[in-house]
C-alpha cells in the first residue's frame, strides 16, 4: 500500500509554531504513517497533524483522535496503587504476596519493586537478553502471522502472571532492573484486591471521572477503538511475500495493565499536568514516584529525564502494535507534550529507530533552551 503525505498543520487559533511544524514533518518523513501533536506551554496551546489516518487515503490523522497508548497505561496504573498507599491501604515496602498470596510471589518481592521494574518477574510479553536474544512470551505475542491470527484471543490476567512464575526470574527481587509489564498486571490485581472493584471502575472513580478524561478507555477485552481514530498497522513475511494487516481492532488483554488503555493526546494532557501539578498524589508520594532508579531513569510508573537546557522533564511513552504514544511534562506541569502516533509495526520493530529520533526531535522542540 501507499502511504500519501500531507503538510503538516495546525488547528487554526493557536500561534504558528514552526520548529514544532518542521517537527512533525520529520516524523512522518521518517516513515511513520500520521501524527498527532498537542504542546501547553507558555505560548499556549499548539494542535498539529501530520501525515495520514489510514493508508491508500489522504485525511490526516483526526487532531484529537483516540489511540492505543501502549505502556502509558502503567503511569494511570501506579497511580491508582500510590493513591492507595496514601489511604494506608497498602504499604509501599511491603511485600506484595500480602495482597496476592495465590501466585506465590517471592516474599522479598514488594510493591515499589512492581511499580520500579526491580522485582526480577519475566516478561510474558517476551524478554530481550542482553545478547539481543528474545525469549517468547504468550503464545500470541509471538510475531508474524501467528501474533495477526491471535490478537483476538482473550488472555486473563491471572494467567498471564503464571507463565511469567513459571519462567525463571532475571535477577533476585531489588539487586537490578528490567522492564517487565507483568510487574503491572500484578499492580492492577492488587488494585482490584485491595478496592474490591475492577481496575476499570477504579480508574473511573480515582482519575478519569474527577479529571474530566472523557477519551480515556480501560477497555478489558473490548477490541473496538472509540471514533475519531486513525489505523494502526502490522507488517510481516508470508510464504515470501509482504503482508500489511491493520490490526486497530484488537483484543488488548493479552497485555492487559501493562499497556492496554486507549486515550487521545488531549486527555493525556490533562493527566499528565494534573499529575505533576499534585492533584492526584500527596506531596510525599509524588516525590517518591518521580526519583529515578539510578540504571534506568524509572520511577514509580514514570520516567525521569535532563533535557538539553538543563532542565527535567517527568514522562512515559507507549507503543501498542501499530499506535504510539509520547507523554511529556516538566515537574511543575505548566509545559506539556502529548503526541499520538499511528504506523505500521512488525517484528523487526523496522521504526524503532525513527520513533526514538522522533520523540528526541520533538523534546528539544518544546523543551531545550526554555525553564524546565
Amino acid at each position: 500500500m501507499s502511504e500519501a503525505r500531507t503538510t503538516p498543520k495546525s488547528t487554526a487559533a493557536e500561534p504558528d509554531r514552526p520548529e514544532l511544524r518542521k517537527a512533525v514533518e520529520e516524523i512522518v518523513e521518517s516513515g511513520v504513517t500520521g501524527v498527532q501533536l498537542r504542546v501547553h506551554d507558555e505560548q499556549g496551546e499548539w494542535v498539529g497533524t501530520g501525515g495520514v489516518g489510514r493508508l491508500g487515503e489522504s485525511g490526516e490523522p483526526p487532531a484529537d483522535g483516540h489511540y492505543r497508548i501502549g505502556s502509558n497505561t502503567k503511569t494511570f496504573n501506579a497511580v491508582l496503587v500510590l493513591q492507595m498507599v496514601a489511604e494506608g491501604r497498602v504499604g509501599l515496602d511491603s511485600p506484595a504476596a500480602g495482597h496476592l498470596p495465590e501466585f506465590g510471589l517471592d516474599p522479598r518481592i514488594t510493591v515499589r519493586m512492581l511499580l520500579q521494574h526491580t522485582s526480577g518477574v519475566f516478561n510474558h510479553t517476551g524478554e530481550y537478553g542482553a545478547d539481543g536474544k528474545v525469549t517468547a512470551g504468550i503464545p500470541s505475542t509471538i510475531s508474524g502471522r501467528e501474533w495477526v491470527e491471535g490478537r483476538f484471543t482473550t488472555h486473563r490476567p491471572e494467567d498471564l502472571v503464571r507463565l511469567a512464575l513459571s519462567r525463571p526470574p532475571r535477577f533476585d527481587p531489588g539487586t537490578g532492573w528490567s522492564y517487565s509489564n507483568t510487574n503491572y498486571v500484578l499492580a492492577r490485581l492488587l488494585v482490584e484486591r485491595v478496592g474490591g472493584r475492577s481496575c476499570a471502575e477504579e480508574t473511573q472513580e480515582r482519575i478519569t471521572g474527577p479529571l474530566g478524561l472523557t477519551g480515556t478507555v480501560v477497555p478489558g477485552t473490548d477490541p473496538e477503538l472509540p471514533a475519531p481514530h486513525a489505523h494502526g498497522y502490522y507488517r510481516y513475511e508470508d510464504a515470501g511475500r509482504e503482508v500489511t494487516v491493520d490490526v486497530t481492532r484488537q483484543n488488548p488483554s493479552w497485555v492487559s495493565a501493562g499497556g492496554d488503555m486507549v486515550s487521545t493526546a488531549r486527555d493525556l494532557h490533562r493527566f499528565v499536568s494534573a499529575l505533576a501539578c499534585g492533584e492526584l498524589l500527596p506531596a510525599p508520594l509524588l516525590a517518591e514516584m518521580c526519583t529515578p532508579h539510578p540504571e534506568s531513569g524509572f520511577g514509580l510508573g514514570i520516567r525521569v529525564q535532563e533535557t538539553g537546557a538543563g532542565g527535567t522533564v517527568l514522562f512515559h511513552n507507549g507503543g501498542h502494535s501499530g499506535h504510539a504514544a509520547l507523554m511529556y511534562s516538566t515537574p511543575d506541569g505548566s509545559r506539556t507534550l502529548t503526541a499520538g502516533l499511528n504506523y505500521v509495526d512488525d517484528a523487526a520493530l523496522s521504526l524503532a529507530g525513527a520513533f526514538q529520533t522522533a520523540q528526541q526531535r520533538l523534546v528539544d522542540a518544546v523543551f531545550a533552551g526554555g525553564r524546565a
